[in-house]
């Protein structure tokens, strides 16, 4: 009897351990925030922002591709000051070095040479080698020519070119937080004004060539006989305060309780995610200058 206690024991703790093709499942997060805001179609809420010809829209999914001559990019019709931003995006497989597929909030075109950006970009990858999910962070400017960048990079527990999975951005007043699937991966905490989005901003989706930096700081780059390098993007999600939204507004949250941030399980959850499959943390990078980065110290 005491064996058998012993045995279920070790499965409750280790049951997230369950393998998947491509990894470990993470623990359940018990909340599942993109089941509380409702999808809308490409048309409903973006519009094309360039290369038009790469870009087309079948059956409520969008496509959005890669050549030598040209990739694209899409926009929302409006700006946030806060929200859920999400969309469920499959990627190319294959060779795809020096590619980026990149969905993120930004006011780079309000405010040239010291916007703000909040990303999630897919960096391309070689054959026989995982995709690598960036997410990053830069505050009035810090990307514009004077780099400061707060990446945060993980591997995924799953092939995210076999089929469409949900990634998504909450901006609250309090914090960025980032989600895949409903997991949360990242939590980036307003520790002061000076390290924080506070103005508004539309949310983008492209693919671009980064041959210069986005594979393995750019050993290996795009190689347009695999082309064309294809995005799609699927149900959209853009929930909250719009710039034109009243002052009472109230920001949405993407956690069970009424105050935000994330529930104990929740941070358990993205620990647990944070230990398996973070690949890069810029905190902890000890050739970077961290006098930029106060949030990493304070």
């Amino acid at each position: 009897m005491g064996f058998i206690v012993f045995l279920s024991l070790v499965f409750i703790l280790y049951e997230p351990l369950l393998l998947t093709n491509a990894g470990y499942y993470p623990p359940s997060p018990g909340f599942y925030p993109s089941s509380k805001f409702r999808s809308m179609t490409f048309n409903q809420g973006f519009k094309n922002l360039w290369g038009p010809s790469h870009q087309t829209v079948n059956n409520k999914a969008l496509s959005i591709w890669l050549d030598r001559t040209s990739g694209s990019g899409f926009k929302s019709v409006k700006p946030f000051r806060s929200g859920y931003f999400g969309a469920s995006i499959k990627l190319q497989p294959g060779y795809t070095a020096g590619v980026i597929t990149a969905f993120y909030l930004s006011n780079n075109e309000a405010h040239p040479g010291f916007h703000d950006e909040v990303d999630i970009e897919f960096l391309g990858t070689t054959f026989g080698k995982p995709y690598t999910l960036q997410t990053n962070v830069y505050i009035r400017g810090s990307g514009d020519g004077k780099i400061i960048g707060r990446e945060m990079k993980f591997h995924l527990w799953f092939d995210p070119t076999k089929n469409f999975h949900h990634y998504a951005i909450l901006w609250s007043p309090h914090d960025l937080i980032f989600f895949v699937d409903d997991v949360p991966i990242r939590r980036y905490p307003r520790k002061s004004d000076a390290t924080f989005p506070l103005r508004p901003m539309w949310l983008y989706g492209s693919i671009w060539d980064a041959s210069a930096w986005a594979t393995e700081n750019g050993r290996y780059k795009a190689d347009y006989k695999y082309q064309p390098f294809v995005g799609r993007f699927t149900n959209f999600k853009a929930t909250g305060c719009s710039a034109y939204s009243p002052p009472r507004c109230h920001p949405v949250t993407a956690s069970p309780g009424r105050s935000g941030g994330l529930s104990r399980r929740q941070h358990m959850t993205m620990t647990w995610v944070q230990r398996h499959y973070m690949v890069y943390n810029y905190c902890r990078d000890n050739k970077r200058d961290h006098s930029l980065t106060p949030e990493c110290w304070k």
